[in-house]
């Protein structure tokens, strides 16, 4: 049997022919890449003078740090040749739009990645073999029982932290500073918050969730300080560095155009947020468990306090130049589109919106606010009650631009074009109408109507007052009758009235083709009668006398081929108006 003093001297030969300083075999081979035996003989005789600590010479003493420095290279390598990135496009949901990842996902390899499918729970993968984290193990707990856990945590931590960053450039993730972020134009940040969001579900669910998993495998036994300290020296700046973007996002000017995607960020933050407590359980990481938090917080502020200013841009939208014809004003359809997609989110909102809107005191004494009593709707969301809010504010923000067309009859057309978009889009969406509700739907829908009655008033009223009987006869001791005069008086101011209706009229648009349809019906039914009864009953007056064709300028059948040009928002052809024979 060996005495300690031989066992020591032939531990400090192994380890010394290993010196890379002095030995060729040391300066050209790892010993980890030879055979079995001899990786055995190597760590056995690091044991053996670490058994011996208190004992050993100050040439063994000189050995054993040898022994520590070369570990230090061979826990290197060994890492090194491990450093593929996770394969992220077999990580990828596959239903998603493949436009959402950088061409390049995908590339490099690692060991257990095809079998993932799903980013919508933690999956860890095995990013080294199982006898290479043997390997691992054995070198740092040999490296850590020296006094070397510190030259260990950075070896392990800058190779290990390389391949997460390798994986975030694949990923799409980009090393960019908030200024940065924010500095970015919002279309150039859609596209990121759309990357950003599948990415984070992978780094997050996969990759650093893998990560702790192999340094929990590797320095498991070893001292939880130690793994511990390695998660976070991997993870910790590339884990900020992810988060900073969403945090960017949270903190940036609010404008409408951003609310849906910040809803995107808050639902995917949301979700990710258990997995981010369980990720970094430990102390050392509650700095990335707070910073997600508090990202979630501001994200849900950001949403409300974009929907309190979208209400006000609704409001003191200040174009004063009337649409051309009448038509949908590119307000109405914005804000309308607008709440639609409101409701595609209505699950988040309804959490996030637990307030009445505040409907006069938040206004400054210079903007018109429509009076509105909430009392009457205390069974709604507070949701239903801002998106019933908006449209109140809508139009009553259209009844004030309404008031700039000239003309007497096209504010009532208008009106009645925009109201009736208003009540369409809230029956188009199943969502909306269940969230608005019958009330409103039933007010808004009699106030297109009253709109269209109004049009009707001021259009057809003084066209109609020439067909009327009243003043045409006369009456006198030799005679009575009609005044051939004042009839063709009537005749000349309705040809005169309708004609200019009929030309400026067939310019302006109703563009819903079923309700430009029941207007001109309801045109059709009021002046085709009249006119019909006006000319069958005085006709022969005028066409007894001179020129008849000067007054009678139109047959029944003109007028009722003439109604179908209106509100086509196209100019009328004087040549193409039918005339009498």
């Amino acid at each position: 049997m060996e005495s300690p003093e031989s066992v020591l001297e032939s531990a400090q030969k192994i380890i010394l022919r290993w010196d890379s300083s002095v030995s060729e075999d040391g300066r050209e081979r790892m010993i980890f890449d030879g055979d079995r035996d001899e990786i055995d003989r190597y760590l056995e005789a690091v044991d053996q003078l670490q058994k011996s600590i208190t004992s050993l010479s100050h040439d063994q003493t000189n050995a054993l740090q040898i022994a520590m420095t070369r570990l230090e290279d061979e826990f290197r390598n060994i890492l090194l040749a491990h450093t593929a990135p996770i394969q992220t496009d077999s990580l990828v949901d596959p239903a998603a739009p493949p436009d959402d990842y950088p061409d390049d996902v995908g590339e490099g390899s690692s060991r257990g990645s095809a079998s993932y499918r799903s980013t919508t729970s933690i999956r860890e993968l095995d990013l080294v073999p199982c006898e290479v984290i043997d390997d691992l193990h054995s070198i740092a707990g040999r490296m850590i029982s020296a006094g070397y856990s510190r030259e260990c945590v950075q070896v392990y931590a800058s190779v290990r932290k390389s391949v997460v960053e390798s994986t975030f450039r694949k990923l799409g993730v980009e090393k960019l500073s908030i200024g940065d972020i924010q500095r970015l134009d919002w279309e150039e940040l859609e596209v990121k918050i759309r990357r950003w969001i599948r990415a984070a579900k992978v780094c997050v669910r996969i990759l650093f969730a893998s990560e702790k998993r192999l340094s929990d495998l590797i320095f498991q036994g070893l001292g939880p300080a130690t793994d511990d300290a390695c998660f976070m020296e991997t993870v910790k700046g590339p884990a900020i560095q992810l988060f900073n973007f969403a945090e960017a996002i949270s903190i940036s000017r609010r404008s409408p155009e951003k609310l849906f995607k910040i809803l995107d960020l808050h639902d995917a933050l949301s979700g990710l947020l258990p997995d981010v407590d369980l990720v970094f359980s430990m102390k050392a990481m509650e700095t990335i468990r707070v910073q997600a938090e508090e990202i979630l917080s501001r994200l849900a502020e950001a949403a409300r306090g974009i929907l309190s200013e979208f209400e006000n841009a609704v409001l003191r939208e200040p174009s004063t130049v009337p649409v051309p014809g009448g038509t949908i004003h590119p307000l109405t359809r914005y804000v309308m589109n607008y709440i639609s997609l409101i409701s595609d989110y209505k699950q988040t909102l309804i959490q996030l919106i637990v307030a009445k809107p505040a409907t006069g005191s938040r206004y400054s004494e210079d903007v018109a606010v429509p009076s509105m009593d909430f009392e009457e709707l205390e069974e709604q969301t507070p949701l239903a009650l801002h998106l019933i809010w908006i449209i109140v504010i809508l139009k009553f923000n259209l009844e004030a631009k309404s008031n700039h067309y000239r003309d007497t009859s096209l504010p009532h057309l208008f009106i009645m074009n925009n109201v009736h978009y208003i009540v369409q889009k809230v029956r188009g969406s199943p969502e909306l109408r269940k969230m608005i509700g019958d009330y409103y739907l039933r007010k808004w829908t009699g106030k297109y109507r009253q709109a269209a009655t109004g049009y009707q008033r001021a259009t057809w009223v003084r066209v109609l007052n020439c067909l009327r009987e009243e003043g045409l006869h006369t009456s006198g001791s030799f005679s009575s009758g009609v005044s051939k005069s004042v009839l063709r008086e009537r005749f000349k101011s309705f040809n005169a009235m309708f004609e200019e209706v009929h030309r400026t009229q067939a310019t302006w648009l109703v563009p819903d083709t079923q309700l430009r349809e029941e207007l001109r019906i309801s045109i059709s039914e009021h002046l085709i009668p009249a006119y019909r009864s006006f000319l069958g009953r005085f006709r022969t007056h005028i066409e007894s006398g001179r020129h008849p064709e000067n007054y009678i300028k139109y047959s029944v059948e003109d007028l009722e081929t003439s109604v179908l040009d209106f509100f086509e928002g196209n100019p009328v052809s004087q040549h193409s108006r039918r005339r009498s024979v």
